[in-house]
């Protein structure tokens, strides 16, 4: 059965989630991390979100980051390759993550393929990493810094992904697409926006 899609109030918990990941990502990573960051949703207060912590990891090396695929794994992670962004490394991390061991062949020759949209358990963590200087990193940092500097935004989107949400039940990829043009236009100004701060 495919994921539900459950938007949901703003948790004060999901910062001090953040920081309990952050916490073993940096242990676990050591000397490879630029900066770990809550992004997304989750980070913005009082905007109502699926509740995934996602995590913003900028590195020196994504060779260096590669090579650190074990500890990701013993954490929990998945590695999904790009998935669908250039320069991207993205991890994933569900309720009942499978380890190496209890994986089907099947599971094996889809890693690295665009899967966000798959059926699976409910997804807590994701994982973004990007090298330093990425335009993506700076993306979603504006993006994130823009919504918290504007509550009426905040307001905005967060009626938006709730009615998405009600609309799309199962379709991960309709609901994103209903999303599509509140970021493309807002993530236009707050380009803009980051320019003259």
């Amino acid at each position: 059965m495919a994921r539900s899609i459950v938007v949901i109030d703003h948790q004060m918990s999901w910062h001090q989630a953040f920081k309990v990941e952050k916490a073993q990502l940096l242990t676990a990573l050591g000397e490879c991390v630029v900066s770990l960051e809550h992004i997304g949703s989750t980070s913005v207060p009082g905007l109502a979100a699926k509740p995934i912590i996602d995590m913003l990891l900028e590195v020196d090396s994504l060779a260096a980051l590669d090579a650190q695929a074990e500890q990701l794994r013993a954490l929990g992670y998945v590695a999904r390759g790009e998935n669908g962004i250039s320069g991207r490394r993205y991890f994933c991390k569900s309720e009942e993550t499978k380890s190496e061991e209890t994986k089907s062949e099947e599971d094996k020759s889809d890693e690295g393929k665009r899967d966000e949209y798959k059926a699976g358990p409910q997804r807590t963590h994701h994982l973004h990493a990007f090298q330093r200087g990425s335009q993506q990193l700076i993306a979603h940092r504006v993006f994130r810094d823009y919504l918290i500097a504007h509550p009426e935004l905040v307001n905005q989107y967060g009626q938006l992904k709730r009615q998405a949400a009600s609309e799309c039940e199962h379709d991960s990829r309709r609901y994103m697409a209903l999303k599509e043009d509140f970021i493309r236009q807002n993530l236009v100004l707050a380009m803009k926006w980051y320019a003259q701060i």
